[in-house]
């Protein structure tokens, strides 16, 4: 089945901004679709996701002691992931803008949200989109999160977006006008780096906080776990991936073959049963491809003209991970396999523990953990907002 939409591939117009980015043919633009299966603690703090993707600020927000009640998203295998990975919460699959938000107050049964949170769609503000431009329709998909802050009124919201969105117009301060007018509170922001908290990626990202009652969210408690201001280094890619199996292209991995030789190894192998291993399996490069990654040297670009694809090196910090695109490509080379990087791997890179399994293949498994906030990072703020709550 061809899940790509009809699209012009010349060369004249493939970066030409007028030209309708593509979209992913796993978008569902049929009525929503609503799972109501829902399960919840009297005793903890509600999460509504919107735009949740696969869930990983809903993951971050868990381990940060809230419940996840719901998610909402457009992407259908990012839906599954997140169902498969939050059993007692709610979905909604459609495109948010035929989502009314009285029904998430009757699935929740009027109960009050703690904290709405959202991860708008950032390829329109993306710095590492060759079409990104101030027009660009995704970057006002913001005003439906502004739309679902005016109807719940949530106690407190958060929003992530890319760090590109400060270079683009005005939206920064928009934002903060808009959302602090609907929600009626002073939301602020701040630029954080994922590699502070953890994750081993050299990833910045833009989030907006605000909580009722409160005058203006202090930033500065969100604790800092790693870096040049604690006792700890950063992570690095051997850290993150380097006590997973050796893959040749198009091979899989369904075992641990070694045990952990660190803490963030021991810590994304906590609550995995049998020893087993989901989500590791290769890339299946054809020859041209996989002499490409051989004749890389680590840390170095693998295409002249597209300088974030590189190829890992053990003792950095990963660059940002992105999603991939909708075609079967791949953005980093394993640093000594001559491949591209297992969806497992891209999950270590974004602090997914192994026990989080992705679904829907690799290539749509790529659209979702790039396009993911790192859990550790949303752990991070989870529990400076929980103080304040």
């Amino acid at each position: 089945m061809n899940n790509l939409k009809t699209r012009d591939t010349s060369t004249t117009n493939i970066w030409d901004k007028s030209v309708k980015v593509e979209e992913n043919g796993y978008y569902w633009k049929d009525k929503p679709i609503i799972s109501d299966s829902i399960n919840l603690d009297p005793d903890k703090p509600i999460v509504v996701e919107l735009f949740c993707g696969c869930g990983g600020t809903s993951l971050g927000f868990e381990m940060a002691g809230f419940q996840i009640a719901l998610g909402c998203d457009i992407h259908k295998p990012s839906i599954e992931t997140f169902k498969n990975n939050h059993p007692n919460a709610a979905t909604i699959l459609g495109d948010i803008k035929n989502v009314n938000p009285e029904t998430i107050k009757e699935l929740l049964g009027n109960r009050e949200i703690d904290i709405l949170i959202g991860g708008v769609p950032c390829q329109g503000f993306s710095l590492n989109n060759r079409k990104r431009h101030e027009n660009d329709e995704r970057n006002s998909l913001y005003k439906e999160f502004v739309r679902f802050v005016r109807i719940l009124q949530p106690k407190a919201v958060l929003l992530e977006n890319v760090s590109g969105m400060k270079s683009t117009g005005d939206y920064v301060t928009v934002i903060e006008k808009e959302l602090s007018l609907a929600g009626n509170m002073n939301v602020k922001s701040k630029m954080l780096f994922a590699a502070d908290y953890g994750v081993p990626q050299s990833r910045k990202r833009i989030v907006f906080v605000g909580i009722k009652d409160i005058e203006v969210f202090d930033f500065n408690k969100i604790v800092k776990t790693h870096g040049p201001e604690t006792d700890n280094q950063y992570v690095t890619v051997r850290e993150a991936i380097g006590d997973l199996p050796s893959l040749e292209p198009n091979k899989i991995a369904t075992k641990y073959e070694t045990n952990p030789t660190c803490d963030y190894q021991k810590l994304m192998r906590e609550g995995v049963k049998s020893n087993e291993l989901i989500n590791h399996k290769a890339p299946n490069h054809p020859k041209e491809i996989v002499d490409k990654i051989k004749n890389t040297a680590p840390g170095e670009p693998m295409y002249p003209k597209f300088k974030q694809r590189i190829r890992l090196a053990w003792d950095i910090q990963s660059p940002t991970q992105v999603s991939g695109g909708i075609r079967p490509q791949f953005q980093f080379g394993h640093p000594s396999d001559d491949r591209g990087l297992s969806i497992r791997e891209r999950c270590r890179l974004q602090s997914f523990p192994d026990s989080f399994i992705v679904s829907g293949g690799i290539v749509q498994g790529r659209v979702q953990t790039g396009n993911a906030v790192p859990p550790l990072l949303a752990k991070a703020i989870a529990l400076a907002i929980k103080n304040y709550l």
